[in-house]
């Protein structure tokens, strides 16, 4: 008899053997090498995974469909130029595991539904494009053309546009994003959530409102010239591991490291380069010069107890601490903060920040002596309700020191999925700027939808609340990325149709609608070939760089198509008498390109760029200290207050954070090597006295509760473990936590959710 399985969104509550070591103290290195070629060995075979590793972000191969580090302008690494997890996904992505008609036969959704998310990712490669059958709670294969009929006929029958919701993950091409948004609004909706959304959304905001432009405004070489970088609410050796060699350059060259983060993470303690044999042995390079531990969400405090610090440097020695020249003729607001630090009271701010007076003082002295100064961040900083204050506190620092518009200084926000800027550069946006609506209509003849479309927080709340009936996924897993699971799962439980265009399976396709597709697509690594011959694609780095990249493996099955190709004949499906010529783009991607030439600014000569060179920089004003695009035109310095953090006896602040064996939401592994927890995803790290004062062991199974707004959310037995974490805080893993966080709370202004400040309560199981 079949068993079975809750329908939730959630993974299941299961143990799979935790065993622990103490944390890793270097970061890379061999370890790192055998790690890579052991999955590689297991998921391709010794023959296919030379050929890919021979060709990840090269020039001529293929962009990594992991994180959005720049490769080198020039040079690309003898030995290699991409790290362990680039390794892993590009595995994943190629693995000889098929999903296949066969597989969904044997299982049903309910069954799928109770496997880990690891395990669901372990089914393999998407291969041929299906429909759920309700009647036999099974996925059946469909024909291409069925499925772009179906689509269109739910979407033509949809009261208004309003009712779909088109999301997009951050791994979709430039060409595919470009077409993806010009049927969305040609069909006369913005609703285009994104997941930028949930990560750099905060970033974007911040930067926008005091620079001019939301993206970094560092390139990679800029490391290499750096006196200081810091490095905040980031754990690189885990998620951006390329990075690691950028920072060592900074030491090589004499610069120094100041790290903030509520967990010593190991990439950051010290680090032997994959691509230097002679870095393989000994000790590796120390990294870090300064680790400040503050506590969750005490990183405005810290950095306005930073500043408070200079100012009173400057002024007894006036001059001596901040560029004048530049404040007096490219900023404005700066006498609103000196006034606003007048008025802090230090104590208060070391407090607030958990880290001792001390430590905070050994920080302003090395910040006090260096004039280029890089700020590195990532989610860290952004999923908090304060986030684009915490960004914001940070470019007060860099214009008061001078440091945006220089050789090796700047802004380095950190993004996530390649080619999530380069998504949102191509217009997928909910919020499209003017000039973009304008452009459209010029090249294209219609009149483009101006009202605000959905952000994923609005985006569920519409879908639960039933005012949207169709819900479409470029990518992503939707279910294990976003906030409140339970509250997620019905809303996209509430739709007519869900389709899903993904490479592999994920817990997304479990949780659909009344009617679901899973669409197959190529990956980054497969050949794509159209009428007119081979095709590349771009995307766009973490620096504003755009390159090609192109396939080289065949694809698994013929039944896949390229993005681009899908986005053309749904098009041609859903406007069958449209002007715009939907299957001429798909014979030639180069027709693509001419056209988001003739929208997008700064793709002058695309066709021609991104084939003469490596990659090209796009415009950014304030890498050249050009800030007039705010709306004063100069840079801005805004003033932010703190609140301070107010908890219940039994309150601790929890943050989910990633593991080493996964990348996002793509769970490579069950081990967590760095922070050496190994064989288990189900654990919350805490403080060894909050522990004790909760009469909690390490391994103990507990029960956590969320507390927002009267409400209680709940997770139950995960396996506390005794970590150097600040008291009071804790932290787990997501997707795993994710039902913790509630879908009300969100960053001002931003509205992304706070995945890294959850209040909670942790008492023990009782039932174990």
């Amino acid at each position: 008899m079949e068993k079975t399985f809750k329908y939730s969104g959630q993974n299941p509550v299961q143990h799979t053997g935790i065993s622990l070591k103490n944390p890793k103290k270097i970061a890379a290195g061999i370890p790192a090498i055998l790690s890579a070629l052991k999955f590689v060995k297991t998921e391709v075979g010794i023959s296919n995974g030379v050929q890919l590793l021979n060709s990840i972000n090269q020039k001529g191969g293929f962009d990594c469909p992991g994180c959005a580090w720049p490769d080198p302008d020039d040079k690309r690494a003898l030995l290699s130029e991409y790290c362990e997890n680039g390794a892993k996904a590009i595995s994943e992505e190629y693995s000889k595991i098929k999903a296949d008609p066969l597989f969904f036969s044997k299982h049903t959704v309910a069954e799928m539904l109770g496997w880990s998310d690891h395990k669901i990712g372990k089914s393999g490669r998407l291969s041929h494009p299906m429909t759920y059958n309700s009647n036999l709670d099974k996925y059946e294969p469909i024909s291409w053309e069925n499925a772009f009929q179906r689509i269109s006929k739910e979407l033509k029958a949809l009261l208004n546009p309003n009712e779909a919701i088109f999301y997009t993950s951050g791994r979709t091409s430039n060409e595919a994003a470009f077409l993806y948004q010009l049927m969305v609004r040609k069909f006369g909706t913005n609703n285009l959530p994104d997941c930028s959304n949930m990560c750099h959304e905060s970033s974007g905001t911040a930067l926008s409102e005091s620079l001019g432009i939301g993206k970094g405004s560092v390139t990679l070489d800029d490391f290499n010239h750096a006196e200081l970088v810091m490095v905040i609410g980031q754990n690189p050796g885990t998620n951006h591991p390329r990075m690691l060699s950028a920072l060592r350059n900074t030491k090589k060259n004499g610069g120094k490291i100041i790290s903030i983060n509520p967990l010593p993470e190991t990439g950051l303690i010290s680090f032997k380069d994959p691509q230097r044999p002679i870095d393989w042995v000994g000790k590796g390079v120390e990294l870090t010069d300064l680790f400040l531990q503050v506590r969750i969400n005490g990183d405005l405090a810290l950095f306005k107890a930073i500043i408070y610090l200079l100012v009173q440097k400057e002024n007894s020695n006036p001059g001596s601490q901040f560029d004048w020249e530049f404040i007096n003729s490219k900023t404005i607001g700066v006498e609103a903060l000196l006034e606003n630090v007048k008025k802090q009271k230090f104590d208060f701010l070391v407090q607030e920040s958990g880290v001792s007076e001390k430590v905070i003082r050994d920080a302003a002295e090395l910040i006090a002596s260096k004039k280029k100064i890089i700020i590195c961040w990532a989610m860290g900083l952004t999923q908090h309700k304060n986030a684009v204050a915490n960004i914001q506190e940070l470019v007060n620092l860099l214009l008061l020191k001078g440091s945006i518009g220089k050789i090796g200084a700047g802004t380095c926000p950190v993004r996530g999925h390649s080619n999530v800027q380069g998504d949102r550069t191509m217009g997928i946006w909910e919020k499209p700027p003017a000039f973009l609506l304008q452009n459209l209509k010029k090249t294209f003849g219609f009149d483009p939808p101006e009202n605000h479309g959905y952000d994923v927080v609005e985006s569920i709340k519409a879908m639960h609340e039933k005012r949207v009936k169709v819900f479409i996924a470029m990518g992503g897993n939707f279910i294990s990325a976003t906030p409140d699971t339970e509250y997620t799962a019905e809303a996209l439980k509430n739709c007519n149709l869900t389709v899903h265009i993904s490479t592999k399976l994920n817990r997304s396709h479990l949780i659909h609608g009344k009617n679901a597709l899973i669409l197959p697509v190529l990956g980054r690594s497969e050949l794509d070939v159209q009428k007119t011959g081979q095709q590349f694609v771009t995307v766009e780095n973490s620096m504003g760089v755009v390159h090609s990249s192109k396939g080289n493996m065949p694809p698994i099955s013929k039944n896949t198509i390229s993005e681009p190709e899908l986005v053309c004949r749904l098009s041609n499906a859903l406007f069958p008498t449209d002007s715009i010529p939907w299957l001429s783009f798909k014979d030639d991607y180069s027709i693509i390109r001419d056209e988001i030439e003739k929208v997008i600014p700064g793709f002058n000569d695309f066709n021609k760029r991104v084939q003469d060179t490596a990659g090209f920089y796009l415009p950014n004003n304030s890498r050249k200290g050009d800030f007039s695009a705010t709306k004063t035109g100069k840079a801005n310095f805004i003033v932010h207050n703190i609140t301070p953090l107010s908890l219940l006896k039994d309150e601790l602040v929890m943050m989910t954070i990633r593991s080493h064996d996964q990348y996002n939401t793509t769970i490579y592994g069950l081990n967590d090597r760095y922070r050496g927890i190994y064989n288990e995803r189900r654990v919350v790290l805490m403080n060894e006295k909050d522990m004790r004062d909760r009469n909690i062991q390490n391994l103990d199974a507990v029960d956590i509760l969320s507390h927002f707004k009267g409400q209680i959310r709940s997770v139950e037995k995960f396996l506390a473990v005794k970590y150097s974490i600040p008291e009071r805080c804790c932290a787990t893993y997501f997707p795993e936590a994710n039902a913790l966080v509630p879908i009300g709370s969100v960053a001002d202004k931003s509205n992304t959710p706070t995945s890294k400040f959850i209040v909670v309560t942790i008492k023990k199981n009782i039932s174990c």
